[in-house]
């Protein structure tokens, strides 16, 4: 899978966010500012991307994910 196809699953997931994703194929790095990350703890914002991310996690097609939230405040 590639930076590409997870940047649309992403914004498809959720369009209200600036998404920013790099990545080799077996590794991704995923930044994400969102206003909707703004009630939300470390924990709360690396969940709800998972969310969005765990089908693609679970068959094998990512293996590793770096993750960075913030709201645009931040």
């Amino acid at each position: 899978m590639s930076a590409a196809e997870i940047l649309q699953i992403l914004q498809a997931a959720e369009p209200d966010v600036q998404w920013k994703v790099e990545g080799d194929g077996y590794k991704y790095e995923i930044d994400a500012v969102g206003d909707v990350f703004a009630d939300l703890n470390t924990v709360k914002r690396q969940q709800f991307v998972y969310k969005i991310l765990n089908p693609y996690i679970a068959d094998g097609r990512i293996h590793a994910v770096t993750i960075r939230t913030s709201t645009a405040a931040e």
